[in-house]
């Protein structure tokens, strides 16, 4: 780690909100551990993302953070709290200020809306005047005003999520653990409860941890994220930066969806070499994000220094203000050669390479 990443994760640590520090997590008869020497720093009001493949930890880490799970090592505190060093009354007032919401909603379903939101202040002992307040206002925040009377069964897996967040939040917690919470949502109703947990976030400052296995998911809504495998953490950073270029193997297999691979049609075209001088030579022009601007078409073209360019596949999009994706490119009739190209259209993009030659059409 070079001493400027240094100094920037020990500046992360001093502001958190949320550090993880050595955790470990292993499972009773369990071959593997769960977790292993986990270290993360969670900043006040920040969306974060925990993503990684079936069984690599990502629920057993999200529970360390309200101690439904207690690591076997290491440390979880939360503004400054242990929360290994809590009783059990303690622990209770502790979870109060951390609020849950789940991918299958975990309501109540012979009770009504409002009853499922209020049941936790009942618990807790709020005088009923305060309740039916608290209530309203949340109803009110997550759009569910009309459905107070309404029972789960009556309800979209939208709604329902509504519910769990309104329900999530009675207690004004200063933490929001998201578990999978837009897995079982139509693409419609997820994108309408990530812009609901982005107002949330944006009015209450309310920091946001979720973990899910959708990457689309991360695109949108968080901040930073986190790439976990086998217990252990192998990548983390600005969201634009992991998308732009991911690093570890993981990282880039979890993208492939929601990248814009190469065309089947095209890559049954392409041949190691040229069968004749009129067959194009294909160019992947990389652009990870770095310095924030799209890329110069003009500048690409004239990078290039002549003949025919064609675009074949690709796209960018601008992720946190930062431009990144794929141009794939067909060049007939270059003076230059292939390593010349690859030098020039280094210049432009971040990384360049070349994909092969494609007969004339």
């Amino acid at each position: 780690m070079s001493s400027f990443n240094h100094r920037l994760d020990l500046t992360r640590a001093a502001q958190a909100q949320v550090q993880l520090i050595g955790v470990g997590k292993t499972y009773p008869g369990a071959t593997a551990p769960a977790l292993q020497d986990i270290d993360l720093a969670i900043a006040t009001g920040e969306i974060f993302g925990i993503i990684g493949r079936s069984g690599a930890g990502k629920s057993s880490l999200i529970r360390t953070l309200n101690r439904l799970e207690r690591p076997t090592q290491g440390q979880v505190v939360i503004e400054g709290v242990d929360l290994a060093a809590l009783d059990e009354e303690r622990l209770v007032l502790q979870r109060r200020r951390i609020g849950m919401i789940f991918q299958h909603f975990n309501l109540m379903s012979a009770k009504t809306v409002r009853q499922n939101v209020e049941l936790p202040l009942r618990v807790a002992g709020m005088p009923a005047a305060m309740r039916r307040q608290r209530v309203d206002e949340l109803l009110e925040l997550v759009g569910l005003q009309d459905k107070h009377q309404a029972y789960p069964a009556q309800l979209s897996g939208g709604q329902k999520q509504r519910v769990g967040i309104a329900r999530a939040l009675v207690h004004q917690p200063r933490l929001l653990l998201c578990d999978e919470a837009t897995s079982a949502l139509d693409p419609e109703s997820t994108q309408a409860i990530l812009e609901l947990l982005r107002e949330i976030n944006r009015r209450l400052q309310l920091t946001i941890v979720l973990i899910t296995h959708e990457m689309a998911v991360i695109r949108d809504l968080c901040d930073r994220v986190v790439v976990l495998d086998q217990g252990r953490v192998v990548e983390q950073g600005p969201v634009w930066q992991v998308f732009g270029d991911p690093q570890h193997e993981v990282s880039r297999a979890l993208l492939t969806p929601v990248q814009r691979d190469l065309p089947a049609e095209l890559r049954a075209r392409l041949r190691a070499a040229p069968a004749s001088a009129r067959d194009s030579l294909v160019l992947d022009l990389h652009f990870t994000g770095l310095g924030g601007q799209a890329p110069d078409l003009a500048g690409v073209l004239a990078a290039l220094g002549g003949g025919s360019v064609t675009l074949l596949q690709g796209g960018i999009e601008r992720i946190q203000g930062h431009a990144l994706g794929h141009l794939r490119l067909a060049l007939v009739g270059s003076p230059h050669g292939p390593l010349d190209l690859l030098t020039r259209a280094r210049q432009v993009a971040q990384h360049a390479e070349v994909l092969g030659y494609v007969a004339a059409d």
